[in-house]
Formats: structure tokens, C-alpha cells, sequence
């Protein structure tokens, strides 16, 4: 269940000294041990958790029976970020090990096998409308909503976010593996999501009341039954005040998810102050979208479209122009020191999509470590 649909929700409005409030939404896949394919038991492993102690008020199904999403609760700042974030995978790690199964967040499942649709009216239309691709619908995202103060301000903050969702898009690419092939891609699963009606970037809306009238008419288009099955990369949620950025694949880590919430919350802050730098010819739509499709393909492993210039430049190069955007914002929320280790991290050591590839090169039994570590440490789970 969406973060912006839960009805024990609410959101305080941002304001000039109080950080903006944001949430987090995990999609994980379950897995069997060996074959790294999807087991239909997301149902058995919920009626688990609402039944113990463990808060899983906010634990739920989503499109396939071998999936659970989790939403947060509003989150203020990093340190309960981490803490419902790190509980969640803590008591999902543990039901699903009790099953002799693996809990993994990954954009996409390494195994070929296939997941039924989850139980609900909603997802069988769904599951009827998208036909042959429903099949390769196995794709799990992290989701970050960050409060705006109006719709205005949340086209606002579109406007200046899509220039920049390629660069993020590579930072964060976790889906190299599908169907038990590796693709070639570091973000299989913004390749799959691009087949929907509404899929990848959004367009270029003038205004709140554009944006209310563009979305209206999409409804009973396509895969677009309804408002809440808008999959741009980023929307305006319908009933809370954010802006839903929805580009990202599941991240590895519990700190990766965390990091890039909190990054994600600077981003939309500086959006707002038209903070982000970029050349006019940079949100033209044919190279925005061209540059998702790249990022998609390379990750950090070849030159990103530049917001700043409109051309092609190193990697990194792009990733420090925006962290440079948006430092002002991390200082003020405290938040500089935790956002910078992640990127230094994943200069290191690559994003998910390169730890998987170096871990399938040892061999699936390495891959399903790096999955298993990954999900919740040792340490962490029961």
C-alpha cells in the first residue's frame, strides 16, 4: 500500500526552519535459496508479523504473492529512518528464515521463475490490462515521499528534479539480473517499468492545475485505471502533500534506502529554492528521457548527461555537481556526514547493480550471500 494512501497518515506542511517530513516505502521480493526465484508466501509471511509483536502496521502486499511492501510512518529525521527501516527488515528477515527462504532487495529477481498476482480486484484488472508483460512484471522500487506545501510547489520541484533523475537513476541502479540471465543493464527494472501508459519521465507541467487536468485525462487510458496507477518516476500524491519519487530500484542496504530518502529530501528543498542547476536545453523531454534510458544502461560505468551543460561528462563528475547543489540543504538538516559516506561507499565499492555482478561472477551461491547479508546483517536477524 502506497505511503501517500495510508489512511493512518499525516503530514506536517514544510516550513522555513522545520525540515521537511518525508516517508519511505520497500518493496521486497522472496526468494528460494539456490534457485533465487520468487515463492508465492508474501501472505503466510504478513499473517505472521500482524499476529506477533512486531509493528507490522505498515507491512502489506503488493502486486505478486512473492512480495511485501513496507510504508513508513512520517519521518522527520535520520535516525528513526533507520529505525523503521531496520525493524522492518529485521522481522521480515526473520519470518521468511524460519521458511528456509530468502527476503532480497533487488530491482529485479536473478531466479526465472514466475509469482501469481496478489489477492484484490485491483491487481487482477491490472494483471488483465498489461496481458504478455505481466509476466515480466517481477520488479520491486524504493519509493521516497518529501512533503511540499502545495501543488504548485510540488510541479515546482518536478520541473527541477527532472533533469537530474538520470544521475540519481545511476546512483541508486540495483536490477542487472532477470529471468536468471545478467542483462547488460544496471537498471533491468526501469526497463520493464517503461512499458507502461504512463512510465518513466513525467511530462513538463506548467502548474498544479495543469498537472490536475493533463492526469485526469489519462484515467481509463491503458494501464492507467486510476490515479494511483500514474508510473511516472516521480508524481504528486492525491491524498497527502508530497511528491513521490519512484525512480529508484530497491536499494541493497538499509543504509543505501536510508541515505538516498535523505538525499532525496535535500533534492526536493533545493528544487523548491530553484537551487539546481541546469542548462535550458537539459529538460528539452527527448534528452531527459534519453538520459534515463543511458543511466539505465550504464549506471556509473559510463559518462551522464550533465544537467549543468547538456552534455556528456564523467560520471562522477555529475554526481559531485549535485551533491554540491545540495550541501547547503544536508547541512541544515544535520544530515552532510550521512548522505557523503553513502557516496563515498558507493564509489568504492559500486552501486548494487556492480555488487552483483561481482558476486554472480563467483557464482549464484555468491550472489545469494551478498542478497542475504545485504537484506539485514547477521547480527540483526532473528
Amino acid at each position: 500500500m502506497p505511503l501517500g494512501d495510508n489512511p493512518s497518515m499525516t503530514l506536517e506542511q514544510p516550513g522555513r526552519r522545520a525540515p521537511r517530513t518525508f516517508g519511505i516505502e520497500e518493496e521486497v521480493i522472496l526468494l528460494e535459496p539456490g534457485t533465487l526465484a520468487p515463492v508465492d508466501v508474501a501472505e503466510e509471511v504478513i499473517g505472521e508479523l500482524v499476529r506477533t509483536d512486531a509493528d507490522g502496521h505498515w507491512i502489506t502486499h503488493e502486486f505478486l504473492r512473492a512480495q511485501i511492501e513496507f510504508s513508513s510512518p512520517v519521518l522527520t529525521d535520520a535516525e528513526a529512518a533507520d529505525r523503521v527501516v531496520r525493524e522492518f527488515r529485521r522481522v521480515v528477515a526473520g519470518a521468511v528464515a524460519r521458511r528456509g527462504l530468502i527476503a532480497a532487495s533487488s530491482g529485479t529477481a536473478f531466479g526465472a521463475g514466475r509469482s501469481a498476482t496478489a489477492p484484490g480486484e485491483r491487481y487482477a484488472r491490472i494483471e488483465q490490462v498489461l496481458g504478455a508483460i505481466h509476466p515480466d512484471h517481477r520488479i520491486q522500487g524504493l519509493h521516497v515521499h518529501v512533503a511540499v506545501g502545495s501543488r504548485d510547489e510540488g510541479v515546482r520541484v518536478m520541473r527541477g528534479l527532472r533533469p537530474w533523475l538520470a544521475p540519481l537513476l545511476a546512483l541508486t541502479a540495483n536490477s542487472p539480473c532477470f529471468g536468471g540471465t545478467e542483462t547488460g543493464f544496471a537498471s533491468w527494472r526501469t526497463i520493464v517499468g517503461r512499458r507502461f501508459t504512463t512510465a518513466s519521465v513525467p511530462p513538463d507541467f506548467i502548474d498544479g492545475a495543469d498537472y490536475e487536468r493533463r492526469v485526469q485525462a489519462l484515467v481509463g487510458l491503458g494501464s492507467t485505471l486510476d490515479l494511483g496507477s500514474l508510473f511516472w518516476m516521480m508524481r504528486l500524491a492525491e491524498r497527502y502533500p508530497t511528491i513521490e519519487l519512484r525512480l529508484f530500484d530497491a536499494q541493497l542496504t538499509a543504509d543505501e534506502s536510508v541515505g538516498i530518502a535523505l538525499l532525496t529530501r535535500a533534492l526536493v528543498e533545493a528544487a523548491a529554492a530553484g537551487a539546481l542547476p541546469h542548462a535550458e536545453t537539459a529538460v528539452h523531454p527527448e534528452q531527459v528521457d534519453a538520459a534515463v534510458w543511458h543511466a539505465a544502461r550504464h549506471g556509473l560505468d559510463d559518462d551522464l548527461v550533465d544537467p549543468a551543460t547538456a552534455s556528456l561528462a564523467p560520471a562522477w563528475t555529475v554526481i559531485e555537481r549535485m551533491l554540491d547543489a545540495v550541501r547547503p540543504v544536508l547541512d541544515q538538516t544535520g544530515d552532510t556526514a550521512r548522505v557523503e559516506a553513502l557516496v563515498e561507499r558507493i564509489r568504492a565499492e559500486g552501486n548494487g547493480a556492480t555488487r552483483q555482478r561481482a558476486a554472480l561472477a563467483q557464482g549464484v551461491p555468491a550472489l545469494e550471500r551478498l542478497l542475504r547479508r545485504s537484506f539485514s546483517p547477521p547480527a540483526l536477524v532473528e
